[in-house]
């Protein structure tokens, strides 16, 4: 069916109090949960990229003349209702009051199946949210954040997905890192579909404004949409617990690919676990804990990678927070927080034990991870291609020079020293440990090999990709689309190599900032 036959259904617009008025001008909307907004036509719209294999799981043609109009923001049909929704935040830390979607704007719920995802254009004009911007989307971060979350997808993480990559014709000013260097630059628009936006800020912007009716409304209708299985007088803390599990779950699935999100503030916490809002994201490239890919992050790389399981329980703190007006008193929300950290490290434990093929957990193993992950941020190695060596580790029977030499592909520095001989010494006790697994070598090889991606979308190769569609070619942009469905299998040597050097200080390739 194409986007222009289906009817769509409106249940969030349909079950909350809205301001209809149209009005773009921006404001604040208390008592309301969504602003109307139509998206702003754009001059040229060209379809760039469509995920067909998303269209076919929605039931959904390949888009014509008219379909590409909707996914520009240039036609809405008589069954859409478009809405910006309205939320809060905490922003590095500190409470931002009310944000809401400054450059993203519902279409409305496709339904299919029996599933139903919402229709989100990133890109399409200003809304009520957009706090004195221009609701636009420049090419850079669009094909960021189209690949990006395809990628995370293929990957296994769970995570909004992009159903289209339109270009505008429109050239939109930004300033690239704040510093004054305003340029214009190519627009764009991405159509992102979700089962659902919520995140936790929708909830802490009603508690904010002592809006209690609405918050216990808005508790229980993504509990009946979204979490069905929930019910009676406990369904609200089951449902909180939840949202802790699939959070920590996520966490974990971050560190296995070495993903930093960049900005981890409450209003980019999906209320489903999913990854959100893709900005100033990137994996790493060598191991380090304290990297940050957000210029506005430092220097207090509070969203660095290390921190991410931490901050992700600071921020269901402040869900907790939003939601103790439901509650007599906190100690059940208490409780369910204090679970996290359980939560959190069984996963991580388990999940780390598949990264090094290892048939089960001990005491003892739980110490060999953190020595390793100790040293790693010391060597600082390709945290990719280090794992990915590691998988026929057992077939080395080499010590010293000779194993390091296998190994050496991965460094970006070669360690020397204490450090070389402390670090060989612990992989010598790694591949020790995996000869005493239940399991065979070749089981053990292909849990690491299903654990651990060959291919990761770098920095630097989204960066190249972006400056190639700007002159008109698309040859890696395609390649990459190729590469990230199949990042377990993958053997494009030309995609599985290190960060080059140069890319360590070029912008955009390493450090970027919130500005898109």
């Amino acid at each position: 069916m194409h986007i222009t036959d289906k009817k769509f259904t409106n249940l969030f617009t349909s079950a909350f109090p809205g301001d209809n008025s149209g009005d773009l001008s921006p404001r604040q909307t208390p008592g309301v949960l969504y602003s109307k907004a139509i998206p702003t036509k754009v001059s040229d719209p060209k379809l760039l990229a469509f995920t067909e294999e998303l269209a076919a799981e929605m039931g959904m043609d390949s888009p014509g003349a008219e379909d590409l109009k909707i996914l520009a923001g240039n036609k809405v049909t008589e069954t859409m209702q478009p809405y910006a929704a309205c939320y809060a935040g905490h922003q590095f830390g500190n409470w931002a009051g009310q944000l809401g979607d400054g450059r993203a704007i519902t279409l409305g719920e496709w339904e299919h199946n029996g599933g139903s995802w919402e229709m989100q254009l990133k890109g399409a004009g200003p809304t009520a949210y957009s706090r004195m911007a221009d609701g636009r989307a420049v090419l850079r971060s669009s094909v960021r954040e189209y690949l990006m979350s395809e990628a995370m997808f293929h990957l296994g993480v769970p995570t909004t997905r992009a159903l289209s990559l339109v270009t505008t014709g429109d050239k939109i000013l930004r300033d690239m890192f704040y510093n004054g260097n305003a340029a214009y630059e190519p627009g764009a628009i991405v159509m992102r579909v979700s089962e659902s936006f919520l995140r936790f800020g929708n909830f802490e912007i009603l508690a904010a404004r002592k809006e209690k009716e609405n918050l216990q409304h808005l508790v229980d209708w993504t509990i009946e949409k979204h979490f069905p299985h929930h019910k009676g007088e406990n369904r609200i803390i089951n449902w909180f617990r939840e949202v802790i599990d699939k959070t920590a779950a996520l966490m974990v699935e971050w560190h296995r690919v070495g993903f930093v999100h960049g900005v981890m503030n409450t209003d980019n916490m999906s209320i489903l676990g999913q990854t959100i809002d893709y900005g100033p994201f990137s994996f790493l490239d060598d191991y380090d804990p304290s990297f940050t890919p957000n210029t506005t992050d430092l220097p207090g790389r509070r969203y660095a990678f290390g921190n991410q399981p931490s901050i992700a329980l600071w921020n269901l703190s402040r869900l907790a927070t939003a939601l103790t007006p439901l509650f007599k008193d906190t100690e059940l929300l208490e409780e369910a927080l204090n679970s996290y950290e359980d939560n959190f490290w069984n996963r991580y434990y388990e999940m780390m034990g598949n990264k090094l093929g290892l048939d089960k957990i001990t005491a003892e193993d739980k110490k060999m991870i953190s020595q390793l992950e100790e040293l790693l941020a010391k060597v600082k190695p390709d945290m990719t291609i280090l794992y990915r060596l590691l998988i026929d580790l057992p077939s080395i029977s080499a010590e010293g020079d000779m194993l390091f030499i296998y190994l050496k592909p991965a460094f970006y520095t070669e360690p020397s020293g204490e450090l070389k001989v402390e670090f060989l010494k612990l992989i010598i006790s790694y591949a020790e440990r995996r000869k005493k697994n239940s399991i065979s070598t070749e089981a053990s090889a292909e849990i690491m090999k299903k654990t651990n991606p060959r291919f990761i979308l770098r920095n630097y190769l989204l960066h190249q990709a972006i400056e190639e569609l700007e002159m008109g070619e698309r040859s890696l942009f395609d390649k990459l689309r190729a590469a990230l469905k199949q990042p377990y299998t993958e053997d494009d040597e030309d995609l599985l190599k290190k960060r080059p050097d140069w890319a360590t200080q070029k912008p955009g390739c390493s450090m970027l900032s919130c500005s898109s």
